[in-house]
């Protein structure tokens, strides 16, 4: 009885990660290396949240549309200050000025949605499971400037180089 419940439980997450897996997959399917890494998260996550099937069903689609907008907006903010460091010397204070506002527009609006991804998932997810899902994004983060930063140290032996 006891390792049916096991087996049980190991299908379900097999399916949420595999379910998780197709709904954020068609838009990385041309990345490799981005498609191994989303599925290294979502495997992550599911195991940290201990998603039901029902809770992953739920919780990925507004997980990757929360994701998404502050991805767009990471991009708006590394063009904004890749155009500061590129024309530094030749903009205005003007210039510098307006591109200091909109970095602070985009910090705004990133709060701002942060706070609907909240309520959202406050809905599809316990009160333990929202606090877990905040711990396991840190953790997560620091779990891959670890390796990034093993895969450095590794590569910088390799070459001769002292770590």
């Amino acid at each position: 009885m006891k390792s049916y419940k096991i087996s049980a439980m190991k299908n379900r997450i097999i399916i949420s990660i595999v379910l998780a897996a197709l709904i954020t997959g068609a838009a990385l399917a041309q990345n490799p290396n981005m498609e191994r890494l989303n599925a290294y998260k979502i495997a992550f996550f599911t195991k940290k949240l201990n998603l039901t099937e029902k809770e992953a069903e739920k919780f990925w689609p507004v997980y990757n549309e929360y994701q998404d907008s502050r991805n767009k907006l990471q991009v708006e903010r590394q063009q904004i200050m890749r155009n500061f460091n590129q024309n530094e010397l030749n903009m205005s204070e003007k210039e510098m000025t307006e591109a200091a506002d909109k970095l602070i527009s985009l910090e705004v609006r990133e709060a701002s949605f942060t706070q609907e991804f909240h309520n959202k998932i406050k809905t599809v997810l316990s009160p333990v499971k929202v606090m877990r899902l905040y711990q396991a994004e840190n953790q997560y983060r620091i779990q891959l400037l670890n390796q990034l930063q093993e895969r450095r140290q590794t590569r910088g032996n390799a070459n001769g180089r002292k770590p």
